[in-house]
């Protein structure tokens, strides 16, 4: 029984690494890729097609737990599968309606993908299991920044317009991990509390029909549903939530630039040359580095307690607004915007392609600060109420994600950083109250 656990886990692992080797670099390089088809065959941005993505994630969050329920998490995440490869699919045969229809789609996959992943990854571990499941399940997730990102490098590097050759060289290969990684939710088994589940339902068969026990899984799942809701709206009327909400929504802000802002302002600094297109890929490598990186210390190494928490969010802060100093010396300002095909201002420093990467490196292992001590608090604080403080998490990270798209290609670079480095300061020190506010409880508890 261990053994199949862990197998479920590995193959989950995989899934998610060929999914999201496909949907992470394909964010990453997709504003490039819609400036070289402007005015051509595709219209729009980047920046509103993953903001559509993020805004249509956060609010399908709410109804992904019923879906889930009644069809189960396996069929939930081939079918979320599916659309994600059919995003992708889009820059093969680019078309301005399908690109919108896909991102609003996705949006709604996402939802069900990671909600029924958060299901599946919990049914199939124990208190014991957890954390190394947990530890197991990241790395395979985060090796997916790897693999895409090296092919852009390999094949853009050096170029300095993208053809359509190119083009849709690279995306039919995401199209192929994306499908590979939907399969690969065929080979899941069931778990031992899935096949009681249907022993029991099979002994019944001669009280109940088929049609019953799905009409009866359905109702205890709309009943779930509307007392997670009722819990989710309670939770977000308490102190803890209402304190680490800037400290969420700093982490939907900064997912959006490392993710999708900083390698479109890379490939648009013309200093870099003919380099630049293929320094896409190589940051978003490093970024993927730094992430294993911080997954690593703090995920894993590193035991919970309510001293590390500030330790390390600190320490994320740090890191964090070293690399936005860097970056405002490094990119020129007008690097984002997105009727600007390659940039004309000039930075304050010239632009240096060590810099670039070393501040590519700590986006990602500062993100990894604040999104492990995140989960961890939560987890502590909520521990009966896991599923809603996490759904809260996700919806305000998405939110404010949705809303940096929107926003990122019409912003100078300068007023970007200078938004992140705000909410990065009061949402760090609304952590640091919440952990200080836990702490003494415990205290008193103690005495």
């Amino acid at each position: 029984m261990a053994d199949r656990r862990t197998f479920n886990v590995v193959i989950l692992g995989v899934g998610f690494l060929f999914i999201f080797t496909a949907f992470t670099t394909c964010g990453n390089v997709e504003q490039t890729v819609v400036k070289s088809l402007r005015n051509v065959t595709l219209g729009g941005t980047g920046y509103h097609s993953l903001g559509i993505i993020y805004g249509v994630f956060s609010f399908a969050n709410l109804l992904a737990p019923a879906v889930v329920a009644v069809i189960g998490p396996r069929v939930t995440m081939i079918l979320s599968g599916l659309l994600y490869s059919g995003y992708v699919a889009v820059f093969i045969i680019p078309s301005t309606w399908s690109f919108y229809l896909t991102s609003v789609l996705l949006g709604v996959g996402a939802a069900l993908l990671w909600t029924a992943q958060g299901h599946f990854l919990v049914e199939n571990s124990e208190a014991s299991t957890i954390n190394r499941n947990t530890g197991m399940f990241w790395a395979l997730l985060q090796c997916s920044m790897l693999f895409g990102n090296l092919y852009i490098y390999l094949d853009w590097n050096g170029k300095t317009e993208i053809s359509d050759s190119s083009r849709k060289n690279l995306f039919l290969s995401l199209l192929v991990a994306s499908a590979l990684g939907t399969l690969s939710f065929l080979a899941l088994r069931r778990s031992r509390g899935d096949e009681d589940e249907l022993l029991s339902e099979e002994e019944g068969q001669s009280l109940l029909s088929t049609r019953v026990i799905y009409e009866h899984r359905a109702n205890a799942a709309m009943r779930e549903a509307k007392s997670e809701f009722k819990t989710i709206l309670q939770l977000l009327r308490t102190p803890t939530i209402l304190l680490l909400s800037p400290c969420m929504a700093y982490s939907g802000l900064e997912l959006s630039f490392y993710s999708g802002v900083y390698g479109t302002c890379i490939g648009a600094t013309a200093q870099f040359g003919d380099a630049a297109r293929g320094l896409i890929g190589i940051s978003g490598i490093v970024v993927g580095v730094g992430e294993i990186v911080g997954g690593g210390l703090f995920g894993l190494l590193c035991t919970n307690n309510r001293f590390r928490r500030t330790s390390v969010v600190f320490l994320g802060m740090v890191v964090h607004f070293v690399a936005v100093y860097l970056i405002f010396l490094n990119i020129p300002d007008d690097a984002p915007v997105v009727f600007a095909t390659a940039t004309r201002g000039k930075p304050f420093l010239t632009p240096s392609v060590s810099v670039a990467l070393l501040c590519s490196f700590l986006l990602g292992l500062g993100d990894s600060c604040f999104n492990t001590q995140l989960y961890s608090i939560l987890g502590f604080v909520y521990a009966e109420h896991s599923a809603p403080a996490f759904a809260i998490f996700k919806f305000i990270q998405s939110v404010f994600a949705a809303v940096a798209f929107f926003y990122s290609g019409y912003l100078l670079l300068k007023w970007q950083l200078l938004l992140m480095v705000a909410l990065g300061f009061a949402g760090t020190l609304c952590f640091f109250a919440v952990e200080r506010t836990q702490s003494f409880s415990a205290d008193l508890q103690e005495y």
